[in-house]
Protein backbone atom coordinates (compact mmCIF):
# COMPACT_ATOMS: atom_id res chain seq x y z
CA UNK A 1 0.00 0.00 0.00
CA UNK A 2 2.48 2.35 1.08
CA UNK A 3 4.46 1.89 -2.37
CA UNK A 4 1.08 2.38 -4.59
CA UNK A 5 1.18 5.56 -2.47
CA UNK A 6 4.86 6.61 -3.15
CA UNK A 7 4.28 5.72 -6.84
CA UNK A 8 1.14 7.74 -6.92
CA UNK A 9 3.03 10.78 -5.57
CA UNK A 10 5.85 10.25 -8.14
CA UNK A 11 3.20 10.40 -10.49
CA UNK A 12 1.66 13.51 -9.73
CA UNK A 13 5.29 14.93 -8.88
CA UNK A 14 5.95 13.93 -12.63
CA UNK A 15 2.97 15.08 -14.14
CA UNK A 16 2.97 18.59 -12.33
CA UNK A 17 6.77 19.68 -13.13
CA UNK A 18 5.61 19.21 -17.14
CA UNK A 19 2.39 21.02 -16.79
CA UNK A 20 4.09 23.90 -14.64
CA UNK A 21 6.16 24.64 -17.42
CA UNK A 22 3.03 25.71 -19.57
CA UNK A 23 0.95 27.11 -16.52
CA UNK A 24 3.42 29.65 -15.52
CA UNK A 25 3.28 31.44 -19.01
CA UNK A 26 -0.44 32.26 -17.35
CA UNK A 27 -0.15 32.95 -14.35
CA UNK A 28 -2.39 36.04 -13.96
CA UNK A 29 -5.41 33.91 -15.58
CA UNK A 30 -4.39 30.98 -13.77
CA UNK A 31 -4.77 32.80 -10.23
CA UNK A 32 -7.55 35.05 -11.37
CA UNK A 33 -9.58 31.73 -11.23
CA UNK A 34 -8.56 30.20 -8.05
CA UNK A 35 -9.12 33.82 -6.57
CA UNK A 36 -12.35 34.70 -7.84
CA UNK A 37 -13.83 30.81 -7.00
CA UNK A 38 -12.30 31.37 -3.75
CA UNK A 39 -14.61 34.78 -3.41
CA UNK A 40 -17.73 33.83 -4.97
CA UNK A 41 -17.97 30.24 -2.94
CA UNK A 42 -17.39 32.25 -0.03
CA UNK A 43 -20.49 34.38 -0.58
CA UNK A 44 -22.58 31.45 -1.45
CA UNK A 45 -21.70 30.70 2.29
CA UNK A 46 -22.30 34.25 3.29
CA UNK A 47 -25.59 34.96 1.69
CA UNK A 48 -27.41 33.01 3.64
CA UNK A 49 -26.58 34.31 6.63
CA UNK A 50 -27.96 37.65 5.18
CA UNK A 51 -31.55 35.50 4.47
CA UNK A 52 -31.17 34.38 8.41
CA UNK A 53 -31.09 38.02 9.32
CA UNK A 54 -34.26 38.79 7.06
CA UNK A 55 -36.31 35.89 8.41
CA UNK A 56 -35.44 36.99 11.97
CA UNK A 57 -36.86 40.65 11.30
CA UNK A 58 -39.79 38.92 9.17
CA UNK A 59 -40.86 36.56 12.11
CA UNK A 60 -40.94 39.57 14.50
CA UNK A 61 -44.21 40.17 12.64
CA UNK A 62 -43.15 44.26 13.76
CA UNK A 63 -44.05 46.55 10.60
CA UNK A 64 -41.91 49.02 11.69
CA UNK A 65 -38.23 47.05 10.32
CA UNK A 66 -39.65 47.25 6.62
CA UNK A 67 -37.01 49.48 5.84
CA UNK A 68 -34.67 47.19 7.36
CA UNK A 69 -36.05 44.69 5.81
CA UNK A 70 -35.50 46.15 2.58
CA UNK A 71 -31.99 47.34 3.00
CA UNK A 72 -30.76 43.63 3.88
CA UNK A 73 -32.56 42.58 0.45
CA UNK A 74 -30.42 45.26 -1.61
CA UNK A 75 -27.38 44.27 -0.16
CA UNK A 76 -28.32 40.47 -0.95
CA UNK A 77 -28.98 41.57 -4.58
CA UNK A 78 -25.38 43.39 -4.46
CA UNK A 79 -23.59 40.31 -3.08
CA UNK A 80 -25.12 38.04 -5.55
CA UNK A 81 -25.06 40.58 -8.20
CA UNK A 82 -21.05 40.77 -7.21
CA UNK A 83 -20.93 37.05 -7.33
CA UNK A 84 -22.36 36.83 -10.25
CA UNK A 85 -19.57 39.34 -12.08
CA UNK A 86 -17.17 37.18 -10.30
CA UNK A 87 -18.59 34.32 -11.49
CA UNK A 88 -18.55 35.38 -15.34
CA UNK A 89 -15.09 36.67 -14.91
CA UNK A 90 -13.91 33.69 -13.81
CA UNK A 91 -15.78 31.69 -16.35
CA UNK A 92 -13.88 33.82 -19.15
CA UNK A 93 -10.72 33.39 -17.62
CA UNK A 94 -10.57 29.75 -16.99
CA UNK A 95 -11.88 29.45 -20.84
CA UNK A 96 -8.82 31.55 -21.97
CA UNK A 97 -6.63 29.98 -19.46
CA UNK A 98 -7.65 26.43 -20.29
CA UNK A 99 -7.54 27.27 -24.33
CA UNK A 100 -4.02 28.35 -23.99
CA UNK A 101 -2.51 26.17 -21.95
CA UNK A 102 -4.41 23.10 -24.01
CA UNK A 103 -2.48 24.69 -27.30
CA UNK A 104 0.75 24.96 -25.18
CA UNK A 105 0.71 21.44 -23.60
CA UNK A 106 -0.40 20.05 -27.43
CA UNK A 107 2.94 22.30 -28.45
CA UNK A 108 5.18 20.89 -25.86
CA UNK A 109 4.64 17.79 -25.80
CA UNK A 110 4.90 17.40 -30.04
CA UNK A 111 7.91 19.53 -30.18
CA UNK A 112 9.85 17.01 -27.67
CA UNK A 113 8.37 13.85 -29.46
CA UNK A 114 9.02 14.61 -33.06
CA UNK A 115 12.78 15.14 -31.90
CA UNK A 116 12.99 11.39 -30.36
CA UNK A 117 15.57 9.36 -32.64
CA UNK A 118 14.35 6.93 -35.37
CA UNK A 119 14.45 4.17 -32.99
CA UNK A 120 11.98 5.71 -30.78
CA UNK A 121 9.19 5.84 -33.54
CA UNK A 122 10.55 2.52 -34.90
CA UNK A 123 9.33 1.63 -31.42
CA UNK A 124 6.33 2.98 -30.85
CA UNK A 125 2.85 3.11 -33.05
CA UNK A 126 2.25 6.96 -34.29
CA UNK A 127 -1.15 6.66 -33.76
CA UNK A 128 -0.42 5.80 -29.85
CA UNK A 129 1.88 8.85 -29.84
CA UNK A 130 -0.88 10.94 -31.64
CA UNK A 131 -3.31 9.81 -28.92
CA UNK A 132 -0.97 10.29 -26.00
CA UNK A 133 -0.47 14.05 -26.59
CA UNK A 134 -4.07 14.41 -26.93
CA UNK A 135 -4.85 12.87 -23.63
CA UNK A 136 -1.74 14.68 -22.15
CA UNK A 137 -3.69 18.08 -23.12
CA UNK A 138 -7.53 16.58 -22.22
CA UNK A 139 -6.36 15.27 -18.94
CA UNK A 140 -5.23 18.78 -18.25
CA UNK A 141 -8.79 20.49 -18.75
CA UNK A 142 -10.58 17.72 -17.44
CA UNK A 143 -8.03 18.21 -13.96
CA UNK A 144 -8.64 21.98 -14.30
CA UNK A 145 -12.55 21.99 -14.79
CA UNK A 146 -13.07 19.48 -11.71
CA UNK A 147 -10.62 21.73 -9.47
CA UNK A 148 -11.68 24.69 -10.28
CA UNK A 149 -15.74 24.05 -10.59
CA UNK A 150 -15.66 21.71 -8.37
CA UNK A 151 -12.48 21.00 -5.96
CA UNK A 152 -12.26 23.98 -4.54
CA UNK A 153 -15.73 25.38 -4.15
CA UNK A 154 -16.39 22.28 -1.75
CA UNK A 155 -13.49 23.27 0.15
CA UNK A 156 -14.21 26.42 0.85
CA UNK A 157 -17.75 26.15 1.26
CA UNK A 158 -17.72 22.58 3.47
CA UNK A 159 -15.09 24.45 5.69
CA UNK A 160 -17.47 28.06 5.49
CA UNK A 161 -20.44 26.18 6.33
CA UNK A 162 -18.77 24.75 9.15
CA UNK A 163 -17.83 27.89 10.55
CA UNK A 164 -20.98 29.58 10.34
CA UNK A 165 -22.82 27.05 11.76
CA UNK A 166 -20.28 27.37 14.93
CA UNK A 167 -20.95 30.89 15.21
CA UNK A 168 -24.66 30.02 15.25
CA UNK A 169 -24.86 26.31 17.60
CA UNK A 170 -21.59 24.63 17.41
CA UNK A 171 -22.86 21.30 18.16
CA UNK A 172 -24.50 21.16 14.74
CA UNK A 173 -21.29 22.22 13.49
CA UNK A 174 -19.55 18.98 14.93
CA UNK A 175 -22.33 17.07 12.99
CA UNK A 176 -21.62 18.37 9.93
CA UNK A 177 -17.82 17.86 10.38
CA UNK A 178 -18.45 14.24 11.11
CA UNK A 179 -20.82 13.88 8.35
CA UNK A 180 -18.13 15.40 5.98
CA UNK A 181 -15.39 13.49 7.03
CA UNK A 182 -17.27 10.11 6.68
CA UNK A 183 -18.95 10.97 3.30
CA UNK A 184 -15.32 12.35 1.57
CA UNK A 185 -13.44 9.48 3.29
CA UNK A 186 -16.26 6.76 2.47
CA UNK A 187 -16.31 8.59 -0.96
CA UNK A 188 -12.28 8.39 -1.43
CA UNK A 189 -12.05 5.03 -0.01
CA UNK A 190 -14.80 3.65 -2.39
CA UNK A 191 -13.41 5.47 -5.48
CA UNK A 192 -10.00 3.89 -5.06
CA UNK A 193 -10.92 0.84 -4.80
CA UNK A 194 -13.28 0.76 -8.24
CA UNK A 195 -10.30 2.41 -9.78
CA UNK A 196 -9.50 -1.62 -10.89
CA UNK A 197 -12.54 -2.04 -12.63
CA UNK A 198 -12.26 1.77 -14.29
CA UNK A 199 -8.94 0.24 -15.77
CA UNK A 200 -10.45 -3.38 -16.65
CA UNK A 201 -13.67 -1.17 -18.23
CA UNK A 202 -11.00 1.34 -20.14
CA UNK A 203 -9.19 -1.60 -21.71
CA UNK A 204 -12.33 -3.40 -23.04
CA UNK A 205 -13.17 -0.05 -24.35
CA UNK A 206 -9.79 0.18 -26.37
CA UNK A 207 -9.63 -3.17 -27.13
CA UNK A 208 -13.48 -2.79 -28.52
CA UNK A 209 -12.21 0.54 -30.88
CA UNK A 210 -8.87 -1.85 -32.14
CA UNK A 211 -11.09 -4.57 -33.35
CA UNK A 212 -13.60 -1.92 -34.90
CA UNK A 213 -10.85 -0.01 -36.75
CA UNK A 214 -8.39 -3.20 -37.75
CA UNK A 215 -11.77 -4.51 -39.04
CA UNK A 216 -12.43 -1.50 -40.95
CA UNK A 217 -9.41 -0.97 -42.18
CA UNK A 218 -8.72 -4.28 -43.61
CA UNK A 219 -12.31 -3.95 -45.22
CA UNK A 220 -10.73 -4.81 -48.21
CA UNK A 221 -9.31 -8.47 -47.10
CA UNK A 222 -12.80 -9.04 -45.44
CA UNK A 223 -14.43 -8.92 -49.04
CA UNK A 224 -12.01 -10.46 -50.58
CA UNK A 225 -12.32 -13.63 -47.91
CA UNK A 226 -15.59 -13.07 -47.33
CA UNK A 227 -15.11 -12.90 -43.63
CA UNK A 228 -18.42 -10.98 -42.99
CA UNK A 229 -20.05 -13.56 -40.16
CA UNK A 230 -16.67 -14.54 -38.94
CA UNK A 231 -15.96 -10.71 -38.53
CA UNK A 232 -19.16 -9.53 -37.06
CA UNK A 233 -18.99 -12.80 -34.50
CA UNK A 234 -15.68 -11.29 -33.43
CA UNK A 235 -16.61 -8.61 -33.15
CA UNK A 236 -19.92 -9.18 -31.34
CA UNK A 237 -17.49 -10.83 -28.87
CA UNK A 238 -15.55 -8.12 -28.46
CA UNK A 239 -18.54 -5.77 -27.69
CA UNK A 240 -20.33 -8.35 -25.36
CA UNK A 241 -17.13 -8.37 -23.25
CA UNK A 242 -16.85 -4.55 -23.38
CA UNK A 243 -20.60 -4.14 -22.26
CA UNK A 244 -20.17 -6.83 -19.15
CA UNK A 245 -17.31 -4.43 -18.05
CA UNK A 246 -19.36 -1.58 -18.31
CA UNK A 247 -21.91 -2.42 -16.70
CA UNK A 248 -20.20 -4.03 -13.68
CA UNK A 249 -18.66 -0.02 -14.01
CA UNK A 250 -22.00 1.45 -13.40
CA UNK A 251 -23.38 -0.97 -10.95
CA UNK A 252 -20.34 0.29 -8.95
CA UNK A 253 -20.83 3.32 -9.20
CA UNK A 254 -24.73 2.94 -8.06
CA UNK A 255 -23.10 1.34 -5.34
CA UNK A 256 -21.49 4.48 -3.95
CA UNK A 257 -24.73 6.36 -4.58
CA UNK A 258 -26.93 4.09 -2.36
CA UNK A 259 -24.06 4.74 0.40
CA UNK A 260 -24.11 8.42 -0.36
CA UNK A 261 -27.73 8.82 -0.24
CA UNK A 262 -28.43 6.69 3.03
CA UNK A 263 -25.71 9.11 4.74
CA UNK A 264 -28.06 11.73 3.82
CA UNK A 265 -30.84 10.79 4.65
CA UNK A 266 -29.61 9.50 8.21
CA UNK A 267 -27.77 12.48 9.13
CA UNK A 268 -30.39 14.88 7.76
CA UNK A 269 -32.72 13.17 10.48
CA UNK A 270 -30.35 13.40 13.21
CA UNK A 271 -30.28 17.19 12.69
CA UNK A 272 -33.92 18.12 12.70
CA UNK A 273 -34.58 15.36 15.47
CA UNK A 274 -32.18 17.49 17.56
CA UNK A 275 -32.98 20.49 16.12
CA UNK A 276 -36.72 19.91 16.66
CA UNK A 277 -35.81 19.31 20.76
CA UNK A 278 -34.18 22.66 20.86
CA UNK A 279 -36.75 24.46 19.29
CA UNK A 280 -38.70 22.56 21.77
CA UNK A 281 -36.93 24.22 24.91
CA UNK A 282 -36.69 27.76 22.74
CA UNK A 283 -32.63 26.98 22.17
CA UNK A 284 -33.35 27.41 18.28
CA UNK A 285 -34.90 29.31 15.99
CA UNK A 286 -37.26 28.55 12.80
CA UNK A 287 -34.94 30.72 10.78
CA UNK A 288 -31.88 29.34 12.17
CA UNK A 289 -33.67 25.74 11.53
CA UNK A 290 -34.05 27.11 7.53
CA UNK A 291 -30.72 28.14 7.31
CA UNK A 292 -29.47 24.66 8.52
CA UNK A 293 -31.47 22.66 5.76
CA UNK A 294 -30.25 25.49 3.46
CA UNK A 295 -26.54 24.75 4.41
CA UNK A 296 -26.94 20.87 4.23
CA UNK A 297 -29.17 20.62 1.01
CA UNK A 298 -26.02 22.91 -0.52
CA UNK A 299 -23.34 20.63 1.52
CA UNK A 300 -24.63 17.27 0.26
CA UNK A 301 -24.93 18.86 -3.47
CA UNK A 302 -21.29 19.71 -3.10
CA UNK A 303 -20.35 16.48 -1.99
CA UNK A 304 -21.61 14.43 -4.50
CA UNK A 305 -19.37 15.87 -6.99
CA UNK A 306 -16.36 14.26 -4.13
CA UNK A 307 -15.95 10.77 -5.69
CA UNK A 308 -15.76 11.98 -9.43
CA UNK A 309 -13.22 14.63 -8.76
CA UNK A 310 -10.97 11.34 -7.23
CA UNK A 311 -12.26 9.73 -10.35
CA UNK A 312 -10.74 12.66 -12.78
CA UNK A 313 -7.94 12.97 -10.65
CA UNK A 314 -6.61 9.44 -11.01
CA UNK A 315 -7.73 8.77 -14.80
CA UNK A 316 -6.13 12.38 -15.35
CA UNK A 317 -3.21 11.45 -13.80
CA UNK A 318 -2.79 8.58 -15.33
CA UNK A 319 -3.02 9.51 -18.86
CA UNK A 320 -0.86 12.45 -18.11
CA UNK A 321 1.62 10.60 -16.79
CA UNK A 322 2.51 8.57 -20.16
CA UNK A 323 3.29 11.55 -22.19
CA UNK A 324 5.22 12.65 -19.04
CA UNK A 325 6.92 9.68 -18.89
CA UNK A 326 8.24 10.01 -22.26
CA UNK A 327 8.94 13.62 -21.33
CA UNK A 328 11.48 11.70 -18.79
CA UNK A 329 12.82 9.61 -21.47
CA UNK A 330 15.91 11.61 -22.84
CA UNK A 331 17.01 11.60 -26.35
CA UNK A 332 19.15 8.66 -27.84
CA UNK A 333 21.17 10.95 -30.55
CA UNK A 334 22.34 14.44 -28.79
CA UNK A 335 23.74 17.52 -30.31
CA UNK A 336 26.92 17.38 -27.85
CA UNK A 337 28.41 20.47 -30.18
CA UNK A 338 26.44 23.30 -32.05
CA UNK A 339 29.09 22.93 -34.89
CA UNK A 340 27.97 23.84 -38.84
CA UNK A 341 29.71 22.43 -42.11
CA UNK A 342 28.69 24.42 -45.20
CA UNK A 343 29.90 24.59 -49.00
CA UNK A 344 30.96 21.03 -48.64
CA UNK A 345 33.02 19.25 -51.20
CA UNK A 346 31.40 15.98 -49.64
CA UNK A 347 34.43 13.04 -49.15
CA UNK A 348 32.58 10.79 -46.83
CA UNK A 349 35.09 8.51 -44.75
CA UNK A 350 33.63 5.40 -42.22
CA UNK A 351 36.51 5.05 -40.12
CA UNK A 352 36.65 1.31 -38.12
CA UNK A 353 32.99 2.14 -37.55
CA UNK A 354 30.57 -0.78 -35.25
CA UNK A 355 27.36 -1.09 -34.84
CA UNK A 356 25.55 -3.55 -33.03
CA UNK A 357 21.81 -3.23 -32.63
CA UNK A 358 20.74 -3.36 -28.86
CA UNK A 359 17.19 -5.16 -29.39
CA UNK A 360 19.33 -8.35 -30.12
CA UNK A 361 22.52 -7.70 -29.59
CA UNK A 362 23.34 -8.09 -33.07
CA UNK A 363 26.83 -6.90 -34.86
CA UNK A 364 25.47 -5.21 -38.08
CA UNK A 365 28.59 -3.30 -39.06
CA UNK A 366 32.21 -4.88 -37.34
CA UNK A 367 35.28 -2.04 -38.21
CA UNK A 368 33.76 -1.29 -41.07
CA UNK A 369 35.72 1.39 -42.95
CA UNK A 370 35.29 3.05 -46.51
CA UNK A 371 36.32 6.34 -48.10
CA UNK A 372 34.13 8.08 -50.63
CA UNK A 373 36.59 10.54 -52.03
CA UNK A 374 33.99 13.73 -52.97
CA UNK A 375 31.75 13.48 -56.05
CA UNK A 376 32.57 9.70 -56.30
CA UNK A 377 28.99 7.38 -57.22
CA UNK A 378 29.31 4.04 -55.51
CA UNK A 379 26.71 1.51 -55.09
CA UNK A 380 26.01 -0.62 -52.44
CA UNK A 381 25.13 -4.08 -52.48
CA UNK A 382 24.13 -7.04 -50.19
CA UNK A 383 22.08 -9.72 -49.09
CA UNK A 384 18.94 -8.70 -46.67
CA UNK A 385 20.59 -7.55 -43.38
CA UNK A 386 24.11 -6.87 -43.95
CA UNK A 387 24.08 -3.69 -43.36
CA UNK A 388 23.29 -1.26 -46.17
CA UNK A 389 20.29 0.05 -44.53
CA UNK A 390 22.28 0.41 -41.09
CA UNK A 391 24.97 2.23 -43.15
CA UNK A 392 22.40 4.65 -44.52
CA UNK A 393 21.30 5.29 -41.30
CA UNK A 394 24.66 5.81 -39.31
CA UNK A 395 25.55 8.22 -41.79
CA UNK A 396 22.49 10.42 -41.06
CA UNK A 397 22.95 10.24 -37.40
CA UNK A 398 19.66 8.27 -37.12
CA UNK A 399 21.88 5.71 -34.73
CA UNK A 400 24.63 5.88 -32.53
CA UNK A 401 28.04 4.90 -33.15
CA UNK A 402 28.90 1.77 -30.77
CA UNK A 403 32.88 2.42 -32.14
CA UNK A 404 34.49 4.41 -34.24
CA UNK A 405 34.23 7.65 -36.15
CA UNK A 406 32.42 9.08 -39.64
CA UNK A 407 33.52 12.37 -40.96
CA UNK A 408 32.46 14.38 -43.84
CA UNK A 409 35.03 16.89 -45.22
CA UNK A 410 37.24 15.15 -42.60
CA UNK A 411 35.33 16.96 -40.23
CA UNK A 412 33.21 14.03 -37.29
CA UNK A 413 29.84 14.19 -37.77
CA UNK A 414 29.20 14.01 -33.90
CA UNK A 415 30.41 17.21 -33.62
CA UNK A 416 28.03 19.18 -35.68
CA UNK A 417 24.02 19.43 -35.20
CA UNK A 418 22.12 16.89 -36.87
CA UNK A 419 19.86 19.76 -38.67
CA UNK A 420 22.88 20.50 -40.24
CA UNK A 421 24.36 17.65 -41.24
CA UNK A 422 20.65 16.40 -42.58
CA UNK A 423 21.01 19.75 -44.26
CA UNK A 424 23.99 18.33 -46.67
CA UNK A 425 22.17 15.14 -47.61
CA UNK A 426 19.15 14.43 -49.97
CA UNK A 427 17.58 11.17 -49.20
CA UNK A 428 15.16 9.62 -51.91
CA UNK A 429 13.74 6.48 -50.08
CA UNK A 430 12.62 2.76 -51.71
CA UNK A 431 9.20 3.76 -50.82
CA UNK A 432 8.47 7.29 -50.17
CA UNK A 433 5.86 8.26 -47.48
CA UNK A 434 4.45 11.82 -48.24
CA UNK A 435 2.37 14.40 -45.96
CA UNK A 436 -1.50 14.43 -46.31
CA UNK A 437 -0.98 17.81 -48.24
CA UNK A 438 -1.07 19.40 -51.66
CA UNK A 439 1.73 18.19 -54.27
CA UNK A 440 3.08 21.44 -54.14
CA UNK A 441 4.07 21.59 -50.33
CA UNK A 442 5.40 17.75 -50.71
CA UNK A 443 7.85 18.71 -53.37
CA UNK A 444 8.36 21.94 -51.58
CA UNK A 445 9.30 20.24 -48.62
CA UNK A 446 12.85 19.70 -50.55
CA UNK A 447 13.54 23.38 -49.65
CA UNK A 448 10.60 25.03 -48.02
CA UNK A 449 11.57 28.40 -48.91
CA UNK A 450 11.52 27.88 -52.60
CA UNK A 451 9.56 30.23 -55.32
CA UNK A 452 6.62 28.07 -57.19
CA UNK A 453 9.33 28.28 -60.04
CA UNK A 454 11.52 26.23 -58.21
CA UNK A 455 8.93 23.61 -57.63
CA UNK A 456 7.45 23.43 -61.07
CA UNK A 457 11.12 23.12 -62.36
CA UNK A 458 12.10 20.31 -59.96
CA UNK A 459 8.71 18.28 -60.85
CA UNK A 460 9.30 19.02 -64.16
CA UNK A 461 12.96 17.45 -63.81
CA UNK A 462 11.19 14.63 -61.93
CA UNK A 463 8.82 13.87 -64.80
CA UNK A 464 6.04 14.72 -62.08
CA UNK A 465 4.22 17.23 -64.12
CA UNK A 466 3.30 14.12 -66.86
CA UNK A 467 0.75 12.80 -64.19
CA UNK A 468 0.35 16.02 -62.14
CA UNK A 469 -1.15 17.50 -64.98
CA UNK A 470 -3.56 15.26 -65.41
CA UNK A 471 -5.29 15.99 -62.37
CA UNK A 472 -8.13 18.42 -61.84
CA UNK A 473 -6.60 20.58 -59.44
CA UNK A 474 -3.01 19.89 -60.30
CA UNK A 475 -0.72 20.39 -57.95
CA UNK A 476 -2.91 21.44 -55.50
CA UNK A 477 -4.41 18.34 -55.38
CA UNK A 478 -4.15 16.57 -52.15
CA UNK A 479 -2.55 13.30 -52.01
CA UNK A 480 -4.01 11.34 -48.97
CA UNK A 481 -2.68 9.95 -45.86
CA UNK A 482 1.03 8.78 -46.60
CA UNK A 483 0.60 9.66 -50.12
CA UNK A 484 -1.89 6.42 -50.31
CA UNK A 485 -3.62 8.52 -53.31
CA UNK A 486 -0.63 8.32 -55.40
CA UNK A 487 0.51 4.82 -56.86
CA UNK A 488 4.31 4.25 -55.54
CA UNK A 489 6.02 5.38 -59.28
CA UNK A 490 3.87 8.67 -58.73
CA UNK A 491 5.27 8.84 -54.93
CA UNK A 492 8.63 7.69 -55.79
CA UNK A 493 8.48 10.82 -58.85
CA UNK A 494 7.53 13.39 -55.79
CA UNK A 495 10.80 11.73 -53.30
CA UNK A 496 13.39 12.75 -56.17
CA UNK A 497 11.94 16.25 -57.12
CA UNK A 498 12.10 16.99 -53.45
CA UNK A 499 15.99 15.79 -54.18
CA UNK A 500 16.42 17.92 -57.06
CA UNK A 501 14.87 21.06 -55.35
CA UNK A 502 16.90 20.24 -52.18
CA UNK A 503 20.39 20.44 -54.21
CA UNK A 504 22.25 18.90 -51.28
CA UNK A 505 26.45 17.96 -51.97
CA UNK A 506 25.68 14.37 -50.83
CA UNK A 507 23.01 11.89 -52.35
CA UNK A 508 21.46 8.69 -50.84
CA UNK A 509 19.55 6.59 -53.33
CA UNK A 510 17.42 3.56 -52.20
CA UNK A 511 16.75 2.30 -55.59
CA UNK A 512 14.92 5.73 -56.33
CA UNK A 513 13.21 3.40 -59.41
CA UNK A 514 12.14 0.01 -57.42
CA UNK A 515 8.51 1.61 -58.22
CA UNK A 516 9.21 2.75 -61.43
CA UNK A 517 7.73 1.01 -64.75
CA UNK A 518 10.22 0.71 -67.61
CA UNK A 519 8.87 3.75 -69.64
CA UNK A 520 8.61 6.10 -66.37
CA UNK A 521 12.17 4.53 -65.40
CA UNK A 522 13.66 5.36 -68.63
CA UNK A 523 12.48 8.82 -68.41
CA UNK A 524 13.59 9.50 -64.61
CA UNK A 525 17.24 8.17 -65.87
CA UNK A 526 18.20 11.65 -67.51
CA UNK A 527 16.86 13.25 -64.60
CA UNK A 528 19.18 11.08 -61.91
CA UNK A 529 22.25 11.99 -64.23
CA UNK A 530 21.49 15.99 -63.86
CA UNK A 531 20.44 15.05 -60.30
CA UNK A 532 23.69 13.06 -59.48
CA UNK A 533 25.95 15.84 -61.57
CA UNK A 534 29.15 16.75 -59.21
CA UNK A 535 27.35 15.24 -56.28
CA UNK A 536 28.74 12.03 -53.96
CA UNK A 537 26.11 9.75 -54.59
CA UNK A 538 25.35 6.05 -52.78
CA UNK A 539 23.17 3.89 -54.04
CA UNK A 540 21.76 1.36 -52.22
CA UNK A 541 21.12 -1.07 -54.87
CA UNK A 542 18.59 -3.85 -55.20
CA UNK A 543 18.20 -4.16 -58.98
CA UNK A 544 21.23 -4.63 -60.02
CA UNK A 545 20.96 -3.53 -63.56
CA UNK A 546 20.69 0.12 -62.43
CA UNK A 547 24.19 0.04 -61.14
CA UNK A 548 26.16 -0.74 -64.05
CA UNK A 549 27.48 3.04 -64.69
CA UNK A 550 28.83 3.54 -60.89
CA UNK A 551 32.40 4.54 -59.99
CA UNK A 552 32.37 1.56 -57.53
CA UNK A 553 30.28 -1.31 -56.60
CA UNK A 554 30.62 -2.07 -52.61
CA UNK A 555 29.55 -5.79 -51.60
CA UNK A 556 28.48 -5.91 -47.99
CA UNK A 557 28.06 -9.41 -46.24
CA UNK A 558 27.93 -9.74 -42.22
CA UNK A 559 29.07 -6.27 -42.16
CA UNK A 560 31.99 -6.10 -43.74
CA UNK A 561 33.41 -5.06 -47.18
CA UNK A 562 34.19 -8.31 -49.38
CA UNK A 563 34.23 -6.84 -52.45
CA UNK A 564 34.92 -3.53 -54.22
CA UNK A 565 35.10 -2.74 -57.53
CA UNK A 566 33.64 -1.71 -60.86
CA UNK A 567 30.63 -3.96 -62.57
CA UNK A 568 33.08 -5.12 -65.26
CA UNK A 569 35.90 -5.78 -62.66
CA UNK A 570 33.48 -7.89 -60.38
CA UNK A 571 32.23 -9.79 -62.95
CA UNK A 572 35.32 -10.96 -64.20
CA UNK A 573 35.61 -12.77 -60.01
CA UNK A 574 34.66 -16.46 -60.87
CA UNK A 575 33.22 -17.03 -57.33
CA UNK A 576 32.51 -13.35 -56.36
CA UNK A 577 29.49 -12.74 -54.47
CA UNK A 578 28.80 -10.05 -56.73
CA UNK A 579 28.75 -12.13 -60.19
CA UNK A 580 26.43 -14.74 -58.29
CA UNK A 581 23.68 -12.04 -57.44
CA UNK A 582 23.72 -10.79 -61.10
CA UNK A 583 23.93 -14.15 -62.33
CA UNK A 584 21.26 -14.71 -60.51
CA UNK A 585 18.63 -11.76 -61.44
CA UNK A 586 19.83 -12.04 -65.33
CA UNK A 587 18.64 -15.28 -65.19
CA UNK A 588 15.35 -14.75 -63.51
CA UNK A 589 15.16 -11.91 -66.23
CA UNK A 590 15.59 -14.35 -68.77
CA UNK A 591 13.19 -16.61 -67.27
CA UNK A 592 10.44 -14.10 -67.22
CA UNK A 593 10.67 -13.12 -70.84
Amino acid sequence: MEKEKNYSNLRLKLVLKYYWEVIRRYKVSFFTVLILTIFYSVLDVYIPLQYLKLWDILSTNDFTVVEAAKFIIIFILILKLFAWVMRRISGFSLAYFESKVKAGLREQAFSYIIEHSHSFFANNFSGSLTQKISKYANAFEKLTDKISQDGLPLLVRSIGMIIAIYTLLPKYSYILGIFCVVFLLTAFIYTRYKLKYDVLASIADSKTTGVLADAIGNHSSIQFFTGYQYEKKHAGDVIEEQQKATILNWYLWEGLTVIQSFYIVITEFIIFWIAIGDWQISLITLPVMILLQTYFVRLGDNLWSFAGIVRTYYDGIANAQEMALIFDTPYEIIDKATGSIKNIKGEVVFDNVTYIYKNNNSKVLDNFSLTIPAGQKIAIIGSSGAGKTTFVRLLMRLFNLIDGRITIDGINISQISQQNLREQISFVPQDPVLFHRTLMENIRYGKRDATDEEVLVAAHLAHCDDFINQLPLKYETYVGERGVKLSGGERQRVAIARAILKNAPILILDEATSSLDSHSEFLIQDALIKLIKGKTTMVIAHRLSTIRQMDHIIVIEKGKIVEDGTHEELLNKKSGLYKKLWDLQARGFKNRI
